[in-house]
């Protein structure tokens, strides 16, 4: 049997922020699933990379600044009927109600957890990304 190859699409305007995730995730994060990663550091960038690459998932940093996980997220499932299915990464628990109202597929929380973060990402990857 081989690999389900997945594009994730890491988003923050902190590039350490990014790498965390990246690490946090992994490439491997659940048997048979290879993830490769793409970058953005701007809103402009994230939509540019949906537009033009098969994007299987979105990670997107809610404490990015000036635009946030959760305004992209919301707009890029506002703006489009086939959008990937989304990740925010928030800083306290208490915004979940607003990753709710971004309707965001999952929320994790700052520090990154490398099991639940993996766990996370596979499961949203196994049902909600086409195969």
């Amino acid at each position: 049997m081989s690999d389900r190859e997945c594009t994730v699409l890491l988003y923050s305007d902190d590039p350490d922020v990014r790498d965390r995730m990246r690490l946090a995730v992994g490439t491997r994060p659940a048997p048979g699933l290879k993830l490769e990663f793409v970058e953005a550091s701007t809103y402009a960038e994230v939509v540019r990379l949906v537009d033009d690459y098969e994007i299987d998932l979105l990670l997107l940093d809610g404490e990015a600044s000036p635009g946030g996980g959760l305004g992209i997220a919301r707009q890029i499932k506002d703006d489009r009927d086939d959008a990937p299915p989304t990740c925010v990464v928030i800083a306290r628990a208490a915004d979940r109600w607003l990753a709710a109202y971004a309707e965001v597929d999952a929320t994790l929380v700052h520090p990154l957890d490398p099991v639940t973060t993996g766990t996370t990402v596979a499961e949203l990857l196994r049902t909600h990304a086409p195969a």
